[in-house]
């Protein structure tokens, strides 16, 4: 079956409803590339999935089904290799609600929740939020105009204290689309051990490698030991571009904190969404060819841009080796001391801020749109940082 990647979606309905964060953040006249929310049609399947559930007519609580979870075990063991349990899955209503819970359950007030920058903006507010320490490390900058951003492990042991009790971990890393190698990995593995801290590993990108023949290893399955002191995140959300939809996934083996999660979320959300979850089973289950599809799409956008910041004086990055977003270091591209301020007033593209990721100078952008939307943004931004 193929699947139509190239026509531009209307996102915004004609009477005013849909409204869509991303295409209606900024005005009509700009081009959005910023929040990670995909300008494609989820899977058919999905969407036959969800016009039967809507056809019921009726959308009262419902319960987790069987199938689903089942459905999640059977991908995690082929597209993983980790062969988890129905009962090791809570479901709840997003990732970013799952870091405040899992701060709430594992922490108490005036405990240390360390994070590691350049991060995904929601992690640097747990901590703050929850009545929590925010501690910070910063990730080893690249040692080259582009090549990739490293864990820094000797500035993540600086970071801990007596009073750190829990890691917020990011793999494939959002912003920089790093996926961790093995022994970067074993590394954080033996730190955390040995200071016998919880993690939280938000793997929420693990479906969007983009390098051929690359298989993602949740870090609980890499590295068994920490599976007794890890929660896993997951979600169909980026990979089949279902986030309005508000269904995700928390994995965690270790039934003693199962418990201790899932009593920590009393009274703080609500019910599952019908609509989530079914929209979710439909994807893992029938979506792989969409999967795949898309992914020969991204890897074709990240070729274009690639050759694209080529041509920007003074615009570095190391190319994503997973999602569809790009880290863009523009420092030195002579814009100001906050590019996406002076990309969005002066071209009229919208890029999200690295500030508000721990990065003051740099952007993030959303490349997980048409080929013509794409180019007809980068040529906008062509106009600022193109230099014969």
């Amino acid at each position: 079956m193929t699947y139509d990647f190239a026509t531009p979606v209307e996102r915004c309905h004609p009477e005013g409803g849909w409204a869509s964060q991303k295409w209606h953040r900024y005005g009509d006249d700009v081009l959005p590339l910023w929040v990670a929310d995909m300008d494609f049609r989820s899977p058919p399947a999905v969407i036959d999935a969800l016009q039967a559930r809507v056809a019921h007519g009726v959308y009262g609580y419902g319960e987790v089904p069987a199938t689903l979870t089942e459905t999640l075990c059977e991908w995690s063991a082929h597209h993983y290799d980790w062969l988890i349990q129905p009962e090791w899955q809570q479901w709840l209503p997003g990732v970013v609600p799952a870091l405040h819970l899992a701060a709430l359950a594992l922490t108490e007030p005036g405990d240390g929740v360390l994070t590691v920058a350049p991060i995904y903006p929601p992690f640097l507010e747990v901590a703050k939020r929850t009545g929590r320490l925010p501690q910070q490390a910063m990730l080893a900058a690249p040692s080259t105009p582009h090549g990739p951003w490293q864990l820094d492990i000797a500035a993540l042991e600086a970071a801990i204290t007596p009073r750190t009790r829990l890691l917020l971990w990011c793999q494939p890393h959002n912003p920089t689309g790093r996926v961790w190698r093995h022994e970067e990995l074993a590394a954080l593995a033996e730190l955390v051990e040995r200071h016998d801290l919880w993690v939280v590993s938000d793997e929420l990108h693990c479906d969007l490698l983009l390098d051929e023949g690359a298989q993602h290893r949740p870090l609980a399955a890499a590295f068994p030991a920490l599976a007794k002191r890890t929660i896993t995140l997951w979600a169909p959300s980026k990979t089949f571009n279902l986030a309005g939809l508000t269904s995700a996934c928390v994995v965690i083996p270790n039934p003693a904190l199962r418990e201790r999660f899932a009593a920590a979320t009393k009274g703080l959300l609500p019910d599952g969404n019908v609509l989530g979850l079914v929209a979710a089973e439909a994807a893992y289950r029938h979506g792989e060819p969409w999967r795949q599809a898309l992914l020969s799409v991204l890897r074709e956008h990240r070729t274009t841009l690639q050759a694209r910041v080529a041509t920007w004086p003074g615009v570095s990055w190391g190319a994503p080796e997973s999602t569809y977003l790009a880290w863009l270091d523009m420092r030195e591209a002579g814009v100001g001391d906050a590019p996406y301020k002076t990309l969005l007033k002066e071209v009229g593209v919208a890029l999200s801020d690295g500030s508000a990721f721990g990065c003051p100078g740099f952007v993030r952008l959303n490349f997980g749109t048409t080929a013509s939307q794409l180019e007809a943004a980068l040529s906008r931004m062509d106009e600022l940082l193109k230099r014969d």
